[in-house]
């Protein structure tokens, strides 16, 4: 058996992974990865964000073909499969693995294909799809093996009509109507995916309003546009058994409802990928989702092996997972470290949302004194020009000081105009209020000259 000597073994190749191996081999160490799939990328490339993004993209474009009045003279309104949109996506994927995989070559990171396992704190045994086995020893581990759907032992998700958020991406027909039980992120998006492409969605919360740490109005605003596009939410409802049949699915509601569909799709919580780690081999115990403990660091209570990713828990992003990873690897390297903790969220639903900072409700709760400025992308040029008219940019801010405490956006490109205002509060020195959108010019049209509109309706309120 061979016996290879790194510096660093990371152990996951999504975001985490990837920026932990890059860092540390740029700075002259010695890097293996270990991924368990045929291809790299994690679950982020070829089951989660890329998959998912890429098929909302598609289905937001059959939504502007058939409901733009312009297409009207080309030809009537079309009907896509699901199959046929998924087959898009795939390009994507394998346009990310493809780029990935250079990464690693170009870096000079050896890669070993197979299941990693523990032999003791500085010793990792790898196993290949054929059985072969190769021993790794490294100064410094990190684990990045990210999370997976949970997925319960009373729901039989070998019948072909009942799906986790991975197999969905397997579906080789168009349901009529489809069951969602999880309205997260991750069920919200694909309720807005589905109604897109003319599936009616039951959407099944198991709370009281749909992703309340949002703010109250953002969240509002989803439930109407969901239901504009014929979701039906079901608030405060849990499963009582569901039961799959040669025709559809049955699931019975604790609350005595009895709800029937062509598929079930369950989108409810993930789990860490911690159970084949061998991790009781090294004294490491994870939480009851698979989650390992880290300090303010990345360390696990072993200090040489870090953790980061979605196998940590919070926040469950890849943008967090790509600065975790880098920051555990420049802690382990010594270098300029910084815990990520002030990440923006970003929800691909139909439309987009996102968003930085302090709710309403939070700062409410806190006694802080502050006023909303807003801007409705229906009287944007802009989102005139494009058609894209839903939806508004929220700031909020100090009444006293004019600093900037939160930004709120629904609509078209939601996620990436939230990084203006960003850039805007992370300045120091008191050039972070809301005076910087005032002071400044912006293009016309775009849709960043919300920000401007905004600022001009905040300050409107205080004088």
């Amino acid at each position: 058996m061979a016996v290879h000597n790194y510096d660093v073994v990371v152990v996951g190749t999504g975001p985490a992974g990837e920026s932990a191996a890059i860092n540390a081999a740029k700075h002259g160490k010695r890097v293996a990865v270990i991924e368990k799939q045929q291809a790299v990328g994690g679950n982020c490339t070829h089951w989660g964000t890329i998959p998912s993004k890429a098929l909302r993209h598609q289905v937001k474009q059959i939504m502007q073909f058939n409901t733009n009045r312009m297409f009207r003279d080309i030809g009537e309104p079309r009907w896509f499969s699901f199959p046929r949109v998924l087959e898009r996506s795939r390009v994507t994927i394998d346009q990310q693995v493809e780029m990935r995989t250079r990464f690693y070559a170009r870096n000079r990171i050896d890669l070993f294909f197979g299941v990693a396992r523990f032999k003791d704190e500085n010793t990792l045994m790898v196993r290949d799809n054929h059985e072969g086995t190769e021993e790794l020893v490294a100064q410094k581990i990190v684990i990045a093996t990210g999370s997976r759907p949970y997925r319960p032992g009373d729901v039989n998700f070998r019948h072909p009509r009942i799906y986790c958020s991975d197999t969905i991406l397997g579906l080789s027909h168009t349901p009529r109507t489809l069951i969602i039980f999880g309205a997260g992120v991750i069920g919200s998006e694909y309720a807005s995916i589905f109604s897109g492409l003319g599936v009616k969605v039951d959407l099944i919360d198991t709370r009281d309003r749909l992703l309340s740490f949002l703010d109250d109005e953002i969240s509002d605003a989803l439930s109407y546009h969901l239901r504009q596009h014929g979701v039906l939410v079901r608030h405060n409802e849990d499963y009582e058994r569901i039961e799959g049949d040669e025709a559809g699915v049955v699931v019975y509601l604790k609350s005595g409802k009895k709800l029937r569909a062509d598929a079930f799709l369950w989108a409810n919580g993930r789990t860490g990928n911690t159970d084949n780690l061998g991790l009781e081999n090294i004294g490491l115990q994870p939480n009851g989702r698979g989650q390992l403990q880290v300090d303010e660091h990345y360390r696990t209570e072993i200090p040489h092996i870090y953790a980061v990713g979605d196998v940590i828990g919070w926040p469950s992003l890849a943008s967090a997972a790509y600065d975790q990873g880098k920051n555990a690897s420049d802690d382990l390297l010594d270098s300029t470290f910084r815990f990520v903790d002030d990440v923006p969220t970003g929800i691909y639903t139909i439309p987009e949302i996102s968003s930085v900072g302090k709710t309403e409700r939070e700062l409410t709760e806190a006694k802080v004194p502050y006023e909303v400025a807003q801007a409705f992308f229906k009287d944007t040029a802009r989102a005139q020009i494009t058609g894209d008219t839903v939806g508004m940019l929220k700031i909020l801010f100090h009444t006293d000081t004019l600093e900037i405490l939160g930004i709120h956006c629904f609509g078209d490109q939601a996620s990436e105009i939230v990084h203006i205002g960003q850039a805007i509060m992370q300045q120091e020195g008191g050039a972070n209020t809301l005076k910087y959108f005032i002071n400044t010019t912006f293009n016309y049209p775009t849709m960043a000259e919300a920000y401007r509109v905004a600022a001009q309706n905040g300050l409107n309120r205080l004088f």
